[in-house]
């Protein structure tokens, strides 16, 4: 459960691969060796992140907009947490999905 979030507010994330076949970008964390989500709660703070995230320099990425909800169900599926991220690329909250 998250103390930030609710079910039904909109966050952002990157997106990228063809359009129809489209994944959200994920993360690992090496230390702790967890899969993870990176989440912003405003857009303008994911694009000025885009440089700190680890990903494949050839593929096109963009914010997109997501209910939390259905982030956290595709999340639990896959078996990642969330992390929501600040402005500065600073965690500011994790989320277990299980």
């Amino acid at each position: 459960m998250s103390e930030l979030m609710k079910a039904d507010q909109w966050v952002y994330v990157f997106i990228h691969g063809p359009e129809g076949d489209a994944q959200i970008l994920g993360q690992q964390d090496e230390e702790a060796n967890v899969s993870f989500i990176p989440v912003f709660l405003k857009k303008d703070e994911a694009l000025m992140n885009l440089n700190l995230l680890a990903r494949d320099k050839s593929q096109k990425y963009e914010v997109q907009a997501i209910m939390y909800e259905d982030l956290a169900a595709r999340a639990a599926e896959q078996g990642v947490m969330i992390f929501v991220l600040n402005d500065s690329g600073k965690i500011i909250e994790k989320i277990s999905t299980e």
